[in-house]
This record gives structure tokens, C-alpha cells and sequence, in this order.
């Protein structure tokens, strides 16, 4: 029930503060009513508008109610795609309206609560509040959705060369150091690598030769994102050629510069906390719950925006330092590209056959 329902790794304050209470009733939802994701999801959204409501009058008593119906509304938020997975009645419809409800709920919210608050005190700064709230929910989302494309977009680049790379050489396979990281959260990257490989540098060298179009990577940051490892052949096999794993590790500058990440990563995914500490879900709980609750409006406000600043910054700096990993991995493909012509030229000028 908990691994259909929730995700692998989530925000901190969903899996903490709204996932002990939406999963329980989410099966009861499934089991004893017909409500369908949608539903929830035009129940978020009233929720939601009846929190701007209560911000609007601005008084510390709206706002405290005000603060319960947005946990309500985002509880409800996160409990239609929980109820879409486990009943399988998800749909491209439902995720298009889930998105751009969550945008009218933060918009219409932003400018109930500074709203309110300005025609209270006459303080201007809510205004501005008000711009900035709205601007880094925009900022966030946008840039999550580019991050996202131009990941994918390098990862499907890596996976066409090595797809040439095999028809060339007859070679190998192809495995992300983050999708094995994700899948085994306590280990590191070289007990992954090992772990998928087992081999002596020697043996690993030599398949190498024979199958993977890149140099074997080494501990610095500027060497080769490619690291060729074989995987064991299954017990009782003795068929030679047996394949090879590239692992392509498109954080390996980012570890290497900040080498206790991954003790903090597992730590966190082992209670399903993602690394982003601070992303759209903690800034909009920090924005439209604890402050008003606590009555601190500007404070938390600008303290959150600034963290969620921080953390934005720290995941384009680690883009940035993937970009150059990524382009040394290219660079990677086409030297071996490079030794595989120069050899078939060799051999097609003295005769001989070119080992493959």
C-alpha cells in the first residue's frame, strides 16, 4: 500500500507532516468510496480559495484558519495522486489540472494574504511581498521543468552515442551512476562501480580494448564521466565477449568537490527525504502556514524565499558542473571513435583483421 502510494523520495514536510495522514485516507478512500483523483483535486482547489478568503480580512485569528484550510487544501493535493496510483486511474488530464491548480492556489493565495495585510497596516512591503512570492513559485517550477529537459536531453545524447558505440564494436551496455545511486541509497559511488563490475583495473582495462568507447575514469573531476566496468556473467557461464557496463556519472566533479553529499543523500532517502531541502513545497508551506500561524508574515516570507534562492542556485551550480561532465563524456566517445578508425585503417593497410 505505501510503496503504490508514496513516492521513492519526497519533499521533507510531505513525508513528515501530510503522508502519516493523507495514506490512511487514501485506502479508505479507495475502498469505501467512488471519488475519483479529479474530485480531489476540485476539492484542493476550494480548500485552497477559502484559505485566501480568511488571509484576506488579516487578522491573526483569519489567519490561523487561514493556514489550517491551506495544510487541508495541500493535503488533499498530495491525496490525488496517491489515490491515482493506487487505484490506476491516473490520467494526462488529471496532471495537467493538478499543475495548474496548484499555480491558482499560490497566485490567488500570495495576493490574499499580502492583501490583507496591507490594508491593515499600509505598509507597501506586502506589495512587494506579494510580487516575490508569486515570481519565485513561477521561478522554481520553470526551472525545474528546464533542469529537467536539459538532464534528459544529455542522458538521451550519451545513450544514442553508445548506442552507435555498440553497432560499431559489439560492446556494451549503459547504466546512470544516479539511477544506481537511487536504487542502492546506502552505497557510494566506487561500491557501485564495484559492485557492478568486481573485476581487477587489469581485466577491466582489457575489456575496455575490446568493448567500451571511453578511458577508464579516474578520481579527478576532469577525467572521463565513463567508467567501464564488467558485470559478472551468471554462475556457471564461461562464454566468452561477456558484455560491459559503462557507468556514466554525470555528478562525478559535483561528488568530488563536495564529497560528504552522499553520506547527507543516503541519510535522507533512507527516511525518503530528498536532497532539495527547500524547494516550491517547503517555501508555499513556509509562506501560507507558518507564517501566518506564527503572525510573522515578512520574516518567514523573506527567510523562506531566500532559502528556496539558495537552494535554486546550488541546483543550477550542480547543472552547470554536470553540463562539463557531460561534455567530457562526449569528448570520451569520440576519442575511442577516433582509435577505432585509426585501427581499421591500420589493419586495412597491413591486412590483418581488426580485433573487435
Amino acid at each position: 500500500m505505501r510503496r503504490t502510494t508514496q513516492k521513492k523520495r519526497d519533499a521533507w514536510w510531505t513525508v513528515l507532516l501530510v503522508d502519516p495522514l493523507a495514506t490512511p485516507l487514501v485506502r479508505w478512500t479507495a475502498l469505501w468510496t467512488r471519488i475519483t483523483p479529479n474530485q480531489i483535486t476540485w476539492l484542493a482547489l476550494f480548500f485552497g480559495l477559502g484559505a485566501a478568503g480568511c488571509f484576506a480580512f488579516g487578522t491573526w485569528n483569519w489567519l490561523l484558519v487561514g493556514a489550517l484550510l491551506y495544510h487541508v487544501s495541500f493535503v488533499l493535493d498530495c491525496m490525488d495522486g496517491k489515490l491515482a496510483r493506487l487505484t490506476g486511474t491516473g490520467s494526462v488530464f488529471g496532471a495537467w489540472l493538478d499543475y495548474v491548480f496548484d499555480r491558482i492556489r499560490v497566485l490567488v493565495c500570495a495576493v490574499a494574504l499580502m492583501g490583507g495585510q496591507f490594508s491593515r497596516t499600509d505598509d507597501v512591503i506586502y506589495l512587494w511581498l506579494a510580487l516575490a512570492v508569486v515570481f519565485l513559485d513561477m521561478l522554481r517550477y520553470i526551472d525545474a521543468l528546464q533542469i529537467f529537459k536539459i538532464r534528459h536531453g544529455m542522458r538521451k545524447q550519451i545513450k544514442a552515442r553508445a548506442r552507435r558505440a555498440r553497432e560499431a564494436e559489439n560492446a556494451t551496455e549503459l547504466a546512470f551512476m544516479e539511477d544506481l545511486l537511487r536504487e542502492n541509497p546506502e552505497a557510494d559511488a566506487d561500491a557501485v562501480a564495484a559492485h557492478h563490475g568486481g573485476e581487477t583495473d587489469t581485466a577491466a582495462e582489457a575489456a575496455e580494448e575490446r568493448a567500451v568507447p571511453a578511458q577508464r575514469a579516474s578520481a579527478s573531476p576532469s577525467a572521463s564521466a565513463v567508467v567501464p566496468v564488467t558485470v559478472p556473467a551468471p554462475q556457471g557461464d564461461t562464454r566468452p565477449g561477456r558484455p560491459v557496463t559503462a557507468i556514466v556519472d554525470l555528478h562525478r566533479e559535483f561528488r568530488s568537490r563536495f564529497p560528504g553529499y552522499l553520506r547527507l543523500r543516503a541519510f535522507l532517502l533512507r527516511h525518503r527525504i530528498r536532497t532539495h531541502l527547500v524547494s516550491g513545497i517547503e517555501f508555499q508551506m513556509a509562506v501560507f502556514i507558518v507564517a501566518p500561524a506564527l503572525n510573522a508574515v515578512v520574516p518567514v516570507t523573506i527567510g523562506a524565499g531566500v532559502l528556496l534562492l539558495v537552494f535554486e542556485l546550488a541546483i543550477i551550480y550542480k547543472l552547470l558542473l554536470s553540463t562539463r561532465d557531460f561534455a567530457r563524456t562526449l569528448d570520451s566517445f569520440d576519442a575511442a571513435e577516433s582509435r577505432r578508425r585509426a585501427q581499421e585503417e591500420e589493419a586495412a593497410e597491413s591486412g590483418a583483421p581488426v580485433a573487435g
